[in-house]
């Protein structure tokens, strides 16, 4: 990631980061091929791809004629992971840097100017990487929103640890206008938006563990039609399936990230 990382942005935004913080905004994908991803891509979800200024090895997913997710093909080139990412709208990225550090997490990168916003690449402190966005949000935000193709969920150590540190950094359930309300479900934890649900946070996961499979991270899921037609596409296109049911399945695309497509509508 450096200044030429896609951003959640577009030109005609309407929408910014001082309405609408705290939560997730736009999920981003590091890969080593743009090609070989856009392939696999289309091929397992059905995308289609527009360019976008940054230049030739960035593309912005379209599902639906709805924007998606942003592509770069960048971790090869800057020895960078191959993975998904989930970037959350703040007010002030200087600020959610500062109380990142503060409270154990780190800074990867940033932040850096990413015009017309900043963004910065940091890891919580339990290593689950994410990323912050002050700014414009990109055209078609309120579509991507109401249509939620893209979910995230934080596999933890503990949730409501988590969930601490999250909502210290981010200001949920603050008394501030416009911030994201925090429920408590169980062993999870449940994260609200004007009242639709935007991610969840769940216990369970092991920091020293030598399957990175199960040390905390973000998942990013994709709302799909057929969950068993995806698992075979990405087997046929150089992916792999880590787990599989009827109406949600665990997969590794052609590169090694990991993502999860599902049919559930509820979140």
């Amino acid at each position: 990631m450096n200044q030429e990382m896609p951003s959640p942005a577009g030109t005609k935004d309407v929408f910014s980061t001082e309405s609408v913080f705290g939560a997730p905004c736009w999920v981003s994908l590091t890969s080593r091929d743009l090609k070989t991803t856009e392939e696999f891509y289309s091929a397992v979800l059905g995308w289609t791809w527009r360019p976008v200024r940054l230049g030739d090895r960035f593309r912005i997913a379209l599902a639906d004629g709805t924007p998606v997710a942003g592509i770069a093909a960048v971790a090869g080139m800057w020895q960078m992971a191959v993975a998904w990412t989930p970037y959350f709208a703040v007010r002030s990225a200087d600020e959610a840097v500062s109380r990142v550090q503060e409270r154990g997490g780190t800074t990867a990168v940033g932040p850096i100017s990413l015009p017309p916003g900043r963004a910065a690449l940091l890891a919580d402190r339990d290593g689950a990487t994410f990323g912050i966005w002050e700014g414009e949000l990109f055209t078609g935000w309120p579509a991507w929103r109401r249509a939620q193709p893209a979910f995230i969920k934080l596999h933890t150590r503990d949730a409501f640890d988590a969930a601490i540190f999250y909502g210290e950094v981010f200001d949920w359930a603050s008394d501030k206008p416009g911030c994201c309300e925090v429920e408590y479900v169980g062993d999870e934890v449940v994260l609200r938006s004007a009242g639709d649900i935007v991610a969840r946070i769940e216990s369970g996961a092991l920091e020293s563990a030598p399957d990175p499979t199960i040390r905390p991270h973000w998942q990013v899921h994709f709302a799909v039609k057929d969950v068993a037609a995806c698992a075979r596409t990405a087997e046929m296109h150089g992916g792999s399936v880590l787990s599989l049911s009827e109406d949600e399945a665990v997969l590794r695309d052609n590169e090694g990230a990991q993502f999860t497509v599902t049919t559930r509508r509820s979140r």
